[in-house]
């Protein structure tokens, strides 16, 4: 969040805005109702006037989580249009970037569910569904690029990147998101050069 953008922003999306850099930077267990407010430059009442409790924010903060996702996703389809290849790679450099982010703390979804352990919980089972949804979308691209066996492939591309987004966080890897694009080319091109 950008300080010059709190006062500009309703009270709401103040809130959200708030919520989202102190979840990402903090966790979601850490983070107070208090902090919250005061992050957003309002108060606990306000808050509670948007969002029944802080699980419903936490809900509706995953829900713009899991759409800026969808976007990436609609943004390399259009961009390049009939290249699976090319979208799939580009997936990997979206990734990549956020791992070279300096506040970069580790997949937020997975971060969550770590917070998050029971099952039924709806914010559990929004990220589940999105995850579900995000390797479903990749096998189809591995599909539509004619790689053999694309659901196989599909697991072998999330491994690489969903472990990409873990070796990061523990920093036990230099140069990660470089690492992650290169492999995921080498993999595109091995597998392809595999069904010649």
């Amino acid at each position: 969040m950008r300080p010059e953008r709190i006062p500009q922003l309703p009270p709401r999306e103040r809130i959200l805005d708030a919520a989202e850099e102190l979840f990402l930077t903090e966790g979601i267990s850490r983070v107070t109702v208090d902090a919250i407010a005061a992050k957003a430059k309002s108060t606990k009442m306000t808050l509670y006037r948007h969002f029944d409790s802080k699980d419903a924010l936490v809900l509706e903060w995953l829900r713009l989580l899991v759409d800026k996702y969808s976007e990436v996703f609609e943004e390399l389809s259009a961009q390049y249009t009939g290249d699976p290849k090319a979208q799939i790679l580009g997936l990997a450099k979206f990734i990549a970037h956020d791992l070279s982010t300096a506040s970069y703390r580790g997949c937020p979804f997975t971060n969550s569910l770590a917070e998050i352990p029971e099952p039924d919980n709806p914010a559990r089972r929004l990220i589940e569904e999105h995850k579900k949804r995000q390797f479903l979308r990749l096998a189809t691209l591995c599909t539509e690029a004619g790689l053999p066996e694309p659901k196989e492939a599909a697991m072998e591309l999330t491994y690489l990147m969903e472990g990409a987004q873990v070796v990061s966080q523990n920093k036990s890897i230099a140069g990660v998101g470089e690492n992650l694009i290169r492999m995921i080319r080498e993999k595109l091109t091995a597998i392809t050069a595999n069904t010649v």
